[in-house]
């Protein structure tokens, strides 16, 4: 029977790695898990504001195609509504954003003093090939879903020229 070295707490998985504090380690868990837990909130957020531009273009084409006679002031009103919540949106994304970059700045102070940097390897990997092409490139998903807010608020710009033009 052969014994393999062990590291700190018998775990032989853990051989040569230097002592770690436990409350270090939960710290860090910690710091994870409140990171997951703001993507996890964003992504609800994505969906209640897509929802809601949704519903709102929606109900504005069918009110424009059905009722031509929509006043040009009503129609504004409704358009500066949609814009104003695509601007909310963003502005949310953005604060997410903010945060996150917190989250991670503090998990990459921690990971140094861990015996794997899984995050700041992941990142390694991921911006690794930026002289790729562009489709092998990674995209991050905010710089993505930052635009979806602006695309809403030309639909909106675009549906009160509409509007206008008939």
């Amino acid at each position: 029977m052969t014994s393999e070295p062990s590291g700190p707490g018998g775990d032989p998985a853990r051989a040569g790695a230097p002592d770690l504090a436990p409350e270090l380690l939960d710290l860090y868990k910690m710091a994870v898990e409140m990171s997951d837990r703001v993507s996890a909130r964003r992504g609800a957020a994505n969906a209640f504001f897509l929802s809601v531009q949704t519903a709102f273009i929606g109900a504005l084409g069918i009110t424009a195609t059905e009722n031509r006679n929509v006043p040009w002031w009503a129609a504004l009103v409704l358009t500066l509504a949609g814009i104003s919540i695509s601007l909310v949106w963003w502005l949310q994304l953005r604060s997410y954003r903010v945060l996150n970059h917190a989250k991670f700045d503090i998990i990459n102070a921690v990971e140094p003093r861990l015996p794997l940097q899984i995050f700041s390897q992941e990142w390694e990997i991921l911006t690794g090939n930026p002289d790729g092409p562009w489709w092998t490139r990674y995209t991050e998903l905010g710089s993505t879903e930052r635009k979806v807010p602006w695309v809403f608020a030309a639909l909106h710009a675009g549906l009160f020229i509409g509007i206008l033009c008939t």
